[in-house]
C-alpha cells in the first residue's frame, strides 16, 4: 500500500512527521551542511506546496520551484530545472529520510572525480528495491531492479540521495519521462562514465507507505533516529514534550514516549501510552485510550474509544465507546494499516 490514504488532499512534503511538515526537517538537514539553494520539482498538488512554503525564507533556505504538467520521472524532473545546475549539486528523494553526512559523499564525490555519486543503503531483503553492484573500488558495475531475494548479489540498494555533475544533463531527454534508476545511470555506463557508489549503514527509510510512515514518526520519537528540525531535549529528559496552550485533566496519564501538540484538550481519566504523536488542536473525550499512535490535528477521540497503532487524518471525528485497532482513519474512511 503506497501512502495514497494519507495524501488524497495533500502531498507527501506536507505530510506531518513530529507533528512538522516532513519537508520542513528535510530543510533543516540541509542547512546543517549549508544548503539553502534548493529546487522543488513538483507535479502533484503543487499550489499546496508553494503556498505552505513560500520562497522558503520561514524555513532558512530559498525555494526555486519547477513544474511539471506531466510527471517527468526522477531524471526528467532533474532536467526540468537544468536552467538552474551550473555547478557540482545534490538531488534528493523527497520522501527519504536519512543521516548520511552529505559533506562526505561530496568529498569521496571529488575524489573520485565522478560524474555522479549514489548513497547505497543496506537492506535485509532488497527484493523491492533497485540493487547496485560495485567493485572493490566502489565503482559501479550494475543496475539490478528489484532482484528475487536468493538471486540477489548484494544487499546494497538505491538510497535515493545522489552527487552530480552538471554533464550528466547531456545524457538526459528534455520534456520525456525518465528515470535515473533505469535511464540515466545504465546510459552512463555504457558511456563510460565514471559512475562510483557511497555505502553507508546510517539511519536510512524511505516513507512511501503508511507502515513506513507510521515507523519513521515512531523510529524518531524513540530517539532511534534524530531530525536537525526539532528538540527532543525534554523527551531526552522525561519522554513525554507538551506544547502550548493544553489543558490536561489531573486524572489522566501519559506513558512516554509522547508528543502533545499546541492546543490539545485531554479528559478525565485519559490513557495515552506511547509512542504517541498527538497533533495540534486534538481533543481525547473522558476515558479515551490511545497507544502507538500518530493523530494529526483537529482530531476527537471519543468517550472511553480505544485506539491501537492507528493514523488518524486531520479532522477526523471517532465516536465513542469503540476499539479501533491497526487502522489507517480519516474523515471518510477506516482503512488496514499493516504492522
Amino acid at each position: 500500500m503506497r501512502l495514497r490514504p494519507l495524501t488524497e488532499d495533500r502531498p507527501k512534503s506536507v505530510v506531518p512527521v513530529l507533528n512538522r511538515p516532513a519537508m520542513e526537517h528535510t530543510f533543516a538537514y540541509l542547512r546543517r551542511y549549508g544548503i539553502k539553494d534548493i529546487i522543488l520539482a513538483i507535479s502533484y498538488l503543487p499550489d499546496v506546496i508553494q503556498q505552505h512554503f513560500g520562497d522558503g525564507s520561514r524555513c532558512g533556505v530559498r525555494l526555486t520551484y519547477c513544474l511539471e504538467k506531466e510527471p517527468l520521472g526522477t531524471a526528467g524532473a532533474v532536467k526540468n530545472a537544468a536552467a538552474f545546475l551550473n555547478d557540482t549539486f545534490f538531488v534528493m528523494n523527497g520522501d527519504i529520510f536519512t543521516d548520511l553526512n552529505l559533506a562526505d559523499i561530496l568529498a569521496r564525490h571529488k575524489e573520485k572525480k565522478a560524474v555522479a555519486t549514489i548513497s547505497l543503503a543496506w537492506v535485509d531483503d532488497p527484493s523491492a528495491f533497485g540493487v547496485v553492484e560495485t567493485d572493490d573500488s566502489q565503482k559501479v558495475k550494475r543496475f539490478i531492479e528489484k532482484p528475487p531475494l536468493a538471486e540477489a548479489t548484494t544487499h546494497w540498494i538505491n538510497a535515493g540521495t545522489y552527487v552530480l555533475e552538471p554533464e550528466i544533463l547531456e545524457h538526459i531527454p528534455a520534456d520525456t519521462h525518465y528515470m535515473f534508476e533505469r535511464g540515466l545511470f545504465p546510459g552512463l555506463l555504457e558511456a563510460g562514465k565514471p559512475v562510483y557508489a557511497f555505502p553507508y549503514r546510517g539511519f536510512w527509510l524511505d516513507m512511501g507507505s503508511p507502515s513506513q510512515y507510521f515507523s519513521l514518526n515512531t523510529s524518531l520519537l524513540n530517539l532511534n533516529a534524530k531530525s536537525p528540525l526539532v528538540s527532543l531535549v525534554r523527551l531526552a529528559k522525561n519522554g513525554i514534550s507538551r506544547g502550548a496552550n493544553i489543558n490536561i485533566h489531573p486524572s489522566a496519564s501519559i506513558m512516554p514516549p509522547a508528543i502533545i501538540g499546541d492546543g490539545c484538550r485531554i479528559g478525565a481519566g485519559v490513557k495515552i501510552k506511547g509512542p504517541a504523536i498527538i497533533g495540534p488542536d486534538c481533543r481525547l473525550e473522558d476515558g479515551a485510550v490511545v497507544e502507538n499512535v500518530v493523530l494529526w490535528d483537529n482530531i476527537i477521540v471519543g468517550v472511553k474509544t480505544s485506539l491501537a497503532h492507528c493514523i488518524v487524518v486531520s479532522r477526523a471525528v471517532i465516536d465513542g465507546h469503540q476499539e479501533v485497532a491497526d487502522s489507517i482513519i480519516t474523515p471518510a474512511q477506516t482503512v488496514p494499516l499493516p504492522r
